[in-house]
């Protein structure tokens, strides 16, 4: 009897064990923050940060400029991953008024000095650039924007680099506002170097289901959180974001999660919405 009761106790210690999550399995936590953060940031925990295009690579950057770029981020302690805010305002990309050809050549700029400065991923959102005007056609404005995207998509190809297209929500732009329209816009392009962000902030804001995240698991390749009420750093409201998180987990999601949201008090709120998430992780990680 006290064989057997030995050999279901390692037989159920064997099957918990299984549930624990390794390191590998929980998606790894990024921040977006200006690089003069790295070592608050690395201090926190996080060993990857997202900076802005203007800031890093943009084509307005002298030379002198970009090589000072390119040194700090060598010496960075965090990984600088990504770089979001690919157009401002002026630059239009959807609707009546775009320059195919501008934007190609700058986003050729753009992607050249990303791949040099070893930056993988380049967020699209840009809600004014890609606002269109009212009473546009919405469907026309969708197709003409596909086909821009595949101009775009491949000027990433040949720098290597990964488009991440992000939904907004409606009071930032008026043009694919739910990351479904997102991932249609996505299948249509159909281009390796073209893939989704599920922003989870913006789907909490436009109310969308986490289940818009399974039904585009095979597009996503970014993901982005900050809590819904004032975009703040996750913990400092107490937002619970489990329900997506649990649809990223069953999506089988691969990519980071990155913080993007707004801090008044970054040295005690970058630390804190590390732990926060992280607990958040690993809680539903740990599920059955």
């Amino acid at each position: 009897m006290k064989l057997i009761t030995v050999l279901a106790f390692c037989i159920a210690l064997v099957a918990s064990l299984s549930f624990v999550p390794s390191k590998e399995s929980i998606p790894q936590i990024g921040l977006v923050a200006p690089l003069d953060q790295d070592s608050l940031l690395y201090a926190a925990g996080f060993q990857m940060l997202g900076e802005t295009v203007s800031r890093m690579v943009s084509p307005s950057l002298s030379e002198e400029q970009f090589k000072a770029n390119l040194a700090r981020i060598k010496k960075a302690k965090c990984k600088v991953y990504l770089c979001n805010i690919l157009f401002t305002g002026k630059i239009k990309i959807a609707g009546p008024n775009v320059d195919d050809a501008r934007v190609v050549a700058y986003v050729d700029s753009v992607f050249s000095r990303a791949q040099q400065a070893g930056i993988p991923v380049i967020v699209l959102g840009s809600g004014g650039a890609r606002r269109i005007p009212e009473g546009y056609d919405a469907q026309k404005a969708q197709a003409d924007f596909v086909v821009l995207c595949r101009k775009l998509a491949a000027a990433a190809q040949k720098h290597r680099i990964m488009i991440a297209i992000e939904s907004l929500q409606a009071s930032e732009t008026n043009f694919l506002t739910s990351l479904k329209s997102a991932a249609d816009v996505v299948r249509a392009v159909n281009h390796p170097n073209f893939k989704l962000n599920a922003d989870i902030f913006h789907m909490m804001r436009g109310g969308e289901s986490p289940q818009s995240i399974i039904d585009a698991k095979d597009l996503l390749v970014h993901c982005e959180i900050a809590e819904k009420q004032s975009r703040s750093f996750p913990g400092v409201q107490g937002e619970d974001f489990k329900p997506y998180l649990r649809a990223l987990r069953k999506a089988n999601y691969k990519g980071h999660i990155f913080i993007e949201g707004n801090t008044s008090n970054p040295s005690a709120d970058i630390p804190l919405s590390y732990n926060y998430l992280s607990k958040q992780l690993q809680e539903v990680y740990a599920e059955k």
